[in-house]
């Protein structure tokens, strides 16, 4: 029975209790977008300060990476146990101490620990989001759902990167952290009060008082309440370590590909976010309209996130996630390579903007299709993780190649490389759509 029902939520138009999910998740991301990129936003001004060199800049920049990864790998899984909202109000938390920390520090050490706190809840929140999105929409939505909660990011990031320039320009940096701490608390009794917790989650794992629970949610998705909970004995096992579940004869090859398409993506993705106001700068931009292109950049990825969301109701998402993936790489040698103007940098950089936050939104809408319900938190996030060990990577690579004389224009063709082997790991995946 409980079968038909989640059939019948997937199939029927959505809820309004189904939209205000999604709409949570995007706020949420929003906030997200705004925190992972407040150290793009802020470097110029702490290196200026604290007189650092680019590889200095690496180290700050992969820090919150670090800890995002980290939160990914072992946060994330926790939300398959005890719940995704739950975990989504710990991350909060976590989000909120670790930003107003960092208005606090000194060095380059200090703030490398904060951001690492940061990065934890950042890390351990997004698999969650990503998954109540998917388990929330329709069938003939969840493509499009999960793209606008992923377009939430750059949305995010383009909003605060414009208050970000405001108060550096009247206040300094320090202000900035404390902005986005304030956000991110104010979060707290939001998600508290107004996202539901994942009724997927309540029917397979059964928490206390999972049927009441169960039953007040169908009762405002508009649907008859159930008698009874499924025998868990009837569920799909999962291994001890649920890691080893991802890794299931059935899941193996997909799981494999899905990790390497993460790692190449966001190492390039984190390099363009990172670093590209600090080289709007160095190339002859003052600070605010560094941090300007930085945000060109975040608003063509608005565009292009709901572009292939929209799309993928018509289209084979590995295949239209393959395209912008080869096309990102096309615009990131074209910049690399043009010795013109910095109007035509700043076009160039929403173009790359439009391509790599499609192929990254693209890689979250295939993931929660490949995991059943009781692995998919484990499954979303250890693929955010290991791609957010290559989000630590990019930046690192790209503060030693600054170091040493390269330019910036040199380190987009570089990194346009990693979207080619992205682009074939999708294209050898099992058709998923």
């Amino acid at each position: 029975m409980h079968e038909n029902v989640i059939a019948s939520i997937k199939s029927d138009a959505m809820a309004p209790v189904q939209i205000i999910a999604v709409a949570m998740c995007v706020v949420i991301n929003m906030l997200d977008g705004f925190d992972v990129l407040v150290m793009a936003f802020t470097a110029p001004e702490i290196a200026r300060e604290w007189q650092l060199e680019p590889q200095s800049l690496g180290i700050l920049f992969s820090s919150g990476l670090l800890g995002m990864a980290l939160g990914s790998l072992f946060i994330a899984p926790l939300a398959d146990r005890v719940g995704r909202r739950r975990i989504i109000l710990l991350c909060l938390v976590t989000i909120s101490l670790g930003m107003l920390a960092s208005a606090f520090m000194n060095s380059v050490a200090s703030l490398v620990s904060t951001r690492i706190v940061t990065g934890l809840g950042i890390g351990g929140m997004l698999a969650s989001i990503t998954t109540i999105t998917a388990e929330y929409s329709s069938d003939a939505r969840r493509g499009f759902s999960i793209s606008l909660v992923q377009s939430g990011y750059p949305i995010g990031a383009t909003i605060g990167g414009s208050i970000a320039a405001v108060l550096i320009v009247q206040y300094g940096w320090r202000e900035v952290f404390m902005f986005g701490a304030l956000c991110s608390a104010l979060m707290i009794p939001l998600v508290f009060m107004l996202l539901p917790e994942s009724l997927d989650y309540l029917i397979t794992r059964q928490p206390k008082s999972a049927l009441p629970r169960a039953n007040d949610l169908l009762r405002k998705l508009g649907k008859n309440p159930l008698t009874s909970l499924p025998d868990r004995g009837e569920q799909r096992s999962v291994a001890r370590v649920p890691v080893l579940s991802l890794l299931a004869p059935n899941l193996a090859r997909a799981t494999v590909l899905l990790w390497l398409a993460f790692f190449m993506v966001m190492m390039s993705f984190y390099f363009v976010l990172s670093w590209t106001p600090t080289l709007l700068t160095e190339a002859g931009l003052n600070v605010e309209q560094g941090i300007s292109g930085g945000v060109l950049v975040n608003i063509g990825g608005v565009i292009g996130g709901v572009f292939l969301g929209y799309f993928t109701v018509r289209f084979a998402v590995t295949k239209l996630v393959a395209l912008f993936m080869v096309m990102c790489a096309v615009a990131m040698v074209a910049f690399g390579l043009m010795d013109s103007g910095l109007t035509l940098m700043l076009i160039f950089g929403f173009i790359i903007g439009f391509f790599i936050f499609g192929s990254m939104i693209g890689l979250y809408a295939i993931t929660p299709n490949i995991y059943a319900t009781e692995i998919r938190n484990t499954g979303m996030g250890w693929a955010i993780g290991i791609g957010r060990i290559g989000a630590v990577v990019g930046p690192l690579i790209a503060g030693f190649l600054l170091d040493r004389g390269w330019s910036g224009a040199d380190c987009f063709v570089v990194f346009a490389v990693p979207l080619i082997f992205a682009m074939f790991a999708v294209l050898s995946m099992k058709q998923l759509d």
